[in-house]
């Protein structure tokens, strides 16, 4: 190993305590760069045709059977594209998400948002277990814990404008759930895509979350909004339980608006605990070929899926 790269691993890029606290009282971390602009117009140029490309995808074509299920097809490319899976892991976010949740770390998840021109912003929302779509809990902390949720870690990959769709976070909703996600959402995309709340044009792929409101009468406070213009090659951090949600894509430009998370927990908590299928938007994947990622430290448990190579047989370099 070369005295450059040994450096890059060797440097930490974990938050400051002023970043911490700042963290802990809002329910996110500022964008801050990852990948130069120009950077990441590289990398999306090859992984836009990847994405194309599902022959090693972990979801295969063969279980994407009807056009409910095809949003599923946008989970878990850090598993068959090798950029996606080095993103994941990529010390400047996983060092900081580190800070916030431990050494031991896992990525449980990862998923394309894009916003197209004339798209719906996507609702208010938040999420804890994630069952509300799925109808059961797609990760459980111990009963022990007083955390829940997962740290999400949201990329532009693409410039992210108010009138290109931006994301919007309310700070300091993170320690209360407005929404009950023993209840159920309905999959209704003809219905629920473009919905106007409060004068905005929202919808969330398909649902509309106020069928989860504890109260039918409650509405998010969106003068206390903050909204997060992020140029490509940025990225935040939030607390899934913090009410966040994007604008519309006005349609001022051609281009789309893409974002990429990746969901991190530790290895204490259950992950798709119990099935052996993936159900959300009307369909179900096979979970054969999932598994958590190890991006930092050591997975001491035994209850997880883990997947030390991708589906090119590549391993996996946690931060």
């Amino acid at each position: 190993m070369n005295n450059e790269i040994e450096t890059e691993l060797q440097e930490d890029y974990g938050l400051t305590d002023e970043q911490i606290e700042f963290f802990f009282k809002n329910g996110y971390v500022k964008p801050f760069k990852v990948y130069e602009p120009e950077e990441m117009d590289a990398h999306w140029k090859k992984v836009r045709l990847q994405v194309l490309n599902r022959k090693n995808a972990a979801y295969s074509d063969n279980q994407i059977t009807n056009d409910k299920s095809n949003n599923l097809a946008n989970y878990d490319r850090h598993l068959d594209i090798p950029f996606l899976g080095q993103h994941v892991c990529n010390p400047k976010i996983v060092h900081k998400v580190r800070s916030l949740m431990g050494k031991n770390l896992l990525c449980w998840r990862s998923e394309f948002f894009s916003k197209y021109p004339g798209d719906a912003g996507t609702d208010w929302h938040q999420a804890n277990t994630f069952a509300g779509v799925a109808g059961k809990p797609h990760i459980i902390w111990p009963d022990d814990s007083d955390r829940r949720g997962t740290l999400t870690a949201w990329c532009a990959f693409t410039d992210a404008m108010k009138d290109t769709a931006c994301m919007a976070i309310i700070p300091g909703t993170h320690n209360m759930m407005h929404y009950d996600e023993d209840k159920r959402l309905i999959y209704n995309p003809d219905k629920n895509n473009n919905i106007v709340k409060n004068g905005v044009h929202r919808g969330l792929w398909g649902y509309d979350y106020r069928d989860l409101q504890v109260d039918p009468d409650w509405a998010p406070d969106e003068s206390k909004a903050v909204y997060l213009e992020m140029k490509r090659g940025e990225v935040i951090i939030f607390w899934s339980t913090v009410l966040h949600s994007s604008l519309p894509h006005r349609g001022l430009t051609d281009e789309m608006r893409l974002g990429y998370s990746s969901r991190y927990v530790p290895p204490e908590v259950l992950i798709h605990s119990d099935t052996d299928v993936l159900t959300e938007f009307g369909g179900e994947v096979s979970l054969e070929n999932y598994g958590a990622v190890v991006v930092s430290g050591e997975n001491e448990y035994q209850h997880n899926r883990i997947r030390e190579k991708n589906m090119l047989g590549e391993p996996f370099i946690p931060a």
